[in-house]
């Protein structure tokens, strides 16, 4: 029997439902067009991976890991599952941003969400690209305890 996808176990089925409900409690939109009450986990997680423009989240540790990131995202930042999930978030920005990236993380921890982010990241190889009009909301459970924060954006140019 194959394995199942790293981004498709039982553990990231959950974290998808809670990226999705997260995002529509924070925008009161859907994240993704697909996404349907009543809907399978498994079949929201497929459509949440493959919907064709980035998504990362990341836990609540005092030096956050990232614990998801779907196709475009892993494309992005030229890596694989296992290369970025267990990465430290901070990690996806230069050296040079990361302070203003810990201020607006911060800021959407506040407010429980921001929409209109821009800011430099780096690949895994070492290649720049400025994101906008990112959203970053914060992520609750099903014990409304927050559980993390989430981003996306479809808007990206190299650098």
């Amino acid at each position: 029997m194959a394995r199942e996808a790293a981004w498709l176990t039982a553990d990231k089925q959950g974290l998808a439902a809670v990226l999705l409900q997260s995002h529509q409690r924070a925008f009161s939109r859907p994240l993704i067009a697909s996404a349907q009450p009543g809907q399978p986990k498994r079949m929201l997680c497929q459509n949440l991976f493959a919907c064709g423009f980035p998504v990362l989240a990341h836990g609540t540790e005092q030096d956050p890991a990232l614990s998801y990131a779907n196709a475009a995202a892993l494309q992005l930042w030229d890596s694989h599952w296992d290369g970025l999930i267990g990465m430290p978030s901070r990690l996806t920005a230069p050296d040079s941003e990361r302070a203003e990236r810990s201020s607006a993380l911060g800021q959407a921890k506040r407010l429980d969400a921001v929409q209109n982010y821009h800011g430099i990241r780096i690949s895994r190889k070492g290649r720049r690209f400025m994101i906008n009009k990112a959203r970053i909301w914060t992520l609750w459970d099903a014990e409304e305890q927050i559980c993390g924060q989430a981003a996306c954006f479809s808007d990206w140019w190299w650098l």
